[in-house]
């Protein structure tokens, strides 16, 4: 099962042990580590927008590029000219003035979100996607196939999410052996990654790509296998 890893939580731990607060200067390893492309996007599925923290100064904390990308999709983050760490294991998007456009705060090693719960910040998305997947828009059904095209398995998506967080799928009826002695029964979302589980502890971890179907991913190791939209 693959969950993305976000560099942020490593670099709030190490400015809480040092006593960082907001408005001091940050270690350079640390900045570093955070700096990078992210994409902005809300939880719903519409389109965000991406941005990179860069390490350079700038009013309120460290510059910020590609900001302008957000004038449409998220026209409140337009205006965002630098980024900062909040001494409290957040992060900060601030305009000219300072004022704080949105405050990213941790999210159980999920993708960090705003304090309202509405927008998620997330590194590494796949080039070409400007949102998140969820389970209304993953629902459907897939091919489950090696790169050749060789069918190993059809998949059915369900949307209706449990308490746990988790929602039902199906296989058909022809799948390979090595896929129905698995048992798949739900499915989960993580950020772009798509884990699919049996009840005995089985699953298989899918990174999404630029298309919009999803590779296994490489942490899963065996032969290449794709989830491909029917």
């Amino acid at each position: 099962m693959i969950r993305l890893v976000f560099r942020l939580a490593a670099c709030a731990a190490a400015l809480l042990a040092c006593g960082q607060t907001y408005g001091q200067d940050i270690d350079p390893d640390i900045l570093k580590a955070q700096a990078g492309t992210y994409l902005v996007a809300p939880e719903d599925g519409r389109a965000g927008c991406r941005m990179t923290l860069e390490t350079d100064m700038a009013i309120g904390g460290y510059s910020l590029s590609g900001q302008e990308a957000c004038a449409r999709p998220l026209p409140s983050l337009a205006d965002a000219s630098s980024w900062n760490f909040d001494g409290n294991g957040g992060l900060i998007l601030i305009d000219p003035t300072r004022k704080v456009l949105a405050r990213f705060v941790e999210n159980e090693g999920s993708p960090m979100k705003t304090e309202d719960g509405k927008l998620f910040l997330l590194p590494a998305a796949p080039d070409g996607v400007d949102h998140l997947p969820t389970f209304d828009n993953l629902a459907g059904t897939w091919t489950m196939q090696r790169p050749d095209g060789e069918r190993l398995c059809g998949v059915t998506l369900d949307g209706n999410v449990g308490t746990d967080g988790n929602a039902p799928l199906s296989l058909s009826g022809d799948c390979a052996a090595n896929v129905a002695k698995l048992k798949l029964a739900v499915w989960h979302i993580e950020g772009f990654a798509l884990t699919l589980m049996g009840g005995d502890g089985s699953s298989l971890g899918f990174d999404m790509r630029s298309d919009g179907n999803f590779d296994k991913s490489k942490q899963e190791g065996g032969k290449p296998l794709s989830l491909v939209r029917r």
